[in-house]
Order: structure tokens, then C-alpha cells, then sequence
């Protein structure tokens, strides 16, 4: 019997492929977990040598990593496409300052709650948010639901400048409480060293957002490969289909998309604690903008959709290029234009990325996700042939 054809190569299901032997795939799951392990230790050893600007921008990676493994869920997984990315970010970084600020400030409004629960309470109110906006979900889908969510960017740039006692206001902002775990601050109040390195705010939150990058990608792996990343791909593929099998595809919309907002919603948490600021934009382009949400979609598409080690790939290049270039730039004497038309990094960055885009929709729709598990595959198959031989 011949097999079936993938019909969908750009966001292949790992448990749908051919058997393999046990000892090929033994080799293969320790080789990754082995390279996952090795880059742990690696980003856990960079504050030790990396200048604290370096760091700053491996931060912002790491902030457009988490964002990005939300919406390679949504839109790779479920297949729902969203635009409004930025407006839960927006969310998560209003409802983190507000419930953490103290309650004693006259101009703005604030709860004065442990910054660690205000963290999980604004990823909460995000979930809700976007729980609510599920009945629009199921109606819509494609363009459509795309057009439908990028309204809520316009909301969110009402709401940011509206709304003075909660953000601030668009001339001020306001400042968000310093997070502590434990009593411990991710400041630089207190001693510590590691290995005779001091560890200051920009290491600690590092660390800090590492730890929450790590709990985002483990749980989205876990749901991915669970019962709940199969219904998911279920109302992707054909909803009628879904919904003969037994899955309630308005419950899987609405799951989705509640989870793709908690995690926006995580990421505008960690956007304010890096810009120490909570400001909200004058227009619809800035740091909940329009092209924040493209960024966002962005990042999914060069990484491969529904890949959630790819929404890392493609945050590593649409937030880490702009601000590795930036970096440089001054030091080797080049893209020091300023003013209108200026060759600037970010240009050259936007340049980078949406050639990409291109090159991905042409050539590899799976994306660079798709590359990676060709060459594992074909590492693979060496191996195998090695074995066969000996």
C-alpha cells in the first residue's frame, strides 16, 4: 500500500511521520536534547562575559520570543490568523503596572500587589481578553478574522491615550514596580557574584526573562504534541471534519486564542520591565503598534508556522538583528545617518527580514523550521547508513 501525500509540508505534525527504528530514534532524541542542553548553558553563561548592552538586546530577543511562540500557536497550529498581537502586549504591560504600582501615587491608579503575582494576574486578564474576543474568532476566518483583530490595535492606541490614570498617558507614561521573586529585586539594590562577576539589573533580568522564555517554550511544546495541539490542528485542517471527530471547534477557537493572548500578554510584561516604562503610543505605529504586530507575524513566517522552535529562530533575527546592527554600526563607522531616508540599521534590519519573507513564501514554505528538520533528517539518515555497514 502506498503512503498518503502530505498535503500541508509547511507545518508538518512530528507524530505523523514514517516509523523509524528504535535505535535511530534513541540517537535522534538524545542528540536534540543534548543541543537544547548545550544552548541552556550557553545563555546561562553569557552575563558572565557580555557587556551589559549586548544583554539588553538579547533581552529584547527573548521578549519577541515568547510573543511569537503565542502566535505560531494561533496562526501555525490553529490556523486562526490574528493582527492584533500588539494589542494584548498592551494588556499585559498595562495590567502588570498598574496592579504593581504602589497605591500611595495621586495621578495614576495602583494596587500595590507583589510583583510576581501581578505578573501571573496580568497574563490572566490577557487570557480573558482574548476569551473574549472568541466569538469573533468563530465566526471569521483568514483575511477576515486578520482585518476583525487588527481593529483591536486601534482600540489599543484609544485605550493607551484615553486612559491617562492607568498608562500614564502618551507625554509621561509611568513607571512599572521593580520585580521581586521571593523578596529578591531585579535591580540593582543588594551584592551578588557569580565567579567574581557582579550581578546588576541587567544580568538579573536576563536570567529573569530566560526563566520565563524556558516555561513559555515547555509548555507550548507539551500542548503541541498533547491532545490539545491535536485539536488544534484538527480545526485547522477542516473544521467539519473536527467536528465529526468529536471537537468542539467554537471551545478550540476559543481555547487558542485565549492562550495566544497569555502569552502577548507575558510578553507586554516583559516589553515594560525592559523599557522600564510603561508609555503608551500617539500613533499606530510605536512599541504596540501596527508593525509590531506585523513584526510579530513576521518572526512565525521566516521561522516556519507552527513550529515553536522556529518563533524563536525568527525573533532571534526580526528583534535581534535591528538591535545587533545597531550596536555595531557606531563602532565600524557605518549606517550613521540620521533624519528622513537615512541608511539606519533598522532599515537595513526591515530590509533583511522582509527579503526573508520572500525568499521563505517562495522557496520553503515551512520555513527555516523546515530546513532545520531536512538536515536533521539527512544527519539522520547518514547515521543510519553508518549503522547499517558496521
Amino acid at each position: 500500500m502506498s503512503e498518503a501525500p502530505v498535503t500541508d509540508r509547511s507545518t508538518v505534525d512530528e507524530s505523523a511521520r514514517a516509523p523509524v527504528p528504535a535505535s535511530r530514534r534513541d540517537i535522534g532524541w538524545w542528540a536534540r536534547k543534548a543541543m537544547w542542553l548545550a544552548l541552556l548553558i550557553v545563555l546561562l553563561a553569557l552575563p558572565l562575559y557580555l557587556e551589559a548592552q549586548w544583554l539588553k538586546a538579547g533581552q529584547y530577543v527573548m521578549v519577541g520570543a515568547v510573543g511569537a511562540i503565542g502566535l505560531t500557536l494561533l496562526t501555525g497550529q490553529a490556523g486562526q490568523l490574528s493582527l492584533g498581537h500588539a494589542f494584548f502586549l498592551l494588556v499585559g504591560a498595562t495590567s502588570y503596572t498598574v496592579l504593581s504600582a504602589p497605591t500611595d501615587e495621586e495621578r495614576v491608579i495602583g494596587f500595590g500587589i507583589d510583583p510576581a503575582l501581578s505578573l501571573v494576574g496580568a497574563v490572566l486578564i490577557t487570557a480573558v481578553l482574548g476569551l473574549a474576543f472568541a466569538p469573533v474568532a468563530a465566526r471569521l476566518r483568514g483575511i477576515y478574522l486578520g482585518v476583525a483583530s487588527l481593529s483591536l490595535v486601534f482600540l489599543g492606541l484609544y485605550f493607551g491615550q484615553a486612559a491617562e490614570e492607568l498608562t500614564g498617558g502618551t507625554s509621561t507614561g509611568r513607571s512599572p514596580a521593580t520585580f521581586e521573586l521571593f523578596g529578591f529585586p531585579f535591580s540593582n539594590e543588594g551584592d551578588l557574584e557569580i565567579l567574581n562577576v557582579p550581578i546588576r539589573q541587567t544580568e538579573r533580568v536576563w536570567y529573569l526573562f530566560l526563566g520565563l522564555l524556558v516555561i513559555a517554550f515547555l509548555l507550548a511544546r507539551g500542548a503541541v504534541k498533547g491532545r490539545v495541539g491535536r485539536s488544534w490542528r484538527a480545526v485547522r485542517d477542516n473544521e467539519a471534519s473536527a467536528a465529526v471527530m468529536g471537537v468542539g471547534v467554537g471551545r478550540t477557537k476559543a481555547g487558542v486564542f485565549a492562550v495566544s493572548s497569555a502569552y502577548a500578554g507575558l510578553a507586554g510584561v516583559m516589553t515594560v520591565l525592559w523599557f522600564d516604562i510603561l508609555k503608551p503610543d500617539e500613533s499606530e505605529f510605536g512599541t504596540y503598534g501596527i508593525n509590531v504586530s506585523i513584526a510579530y507575524l513576521a518572526m512565525i513566517i521566516i521561522g516556519g508556522l507552527g513550529s515553536v522552535p522556529g518563533a524563536l529562530v525568527g525573533a532571534f533575527i526580526v528583534n535581534g538583528l535591528p538591535q545587533a546592527l545597531a550596536l555595531y554600526s557606531t563602532q565600524a563607522g557605518w549606517s550613521t545617518g540620521t533624519g528622513e531616508g537615512a541608511f539606519t540599521p533598522i532599515l537595513i534590519s526591515s530590509f533583511v527580514y522582509g527579503a526573508a519573507i520572500i525568499l521563505v513564501v517562495l522557496f520553503e514554505p515551512g520555513g527555516l523550521a523546515a530546513i532545520g528538520r531536512r538536515i536533521a533528517g539527512r544527519l539522520s539518515g547518514t547515521q543510519r547508513g553508518k549503522e547499517t555497514t558496521q
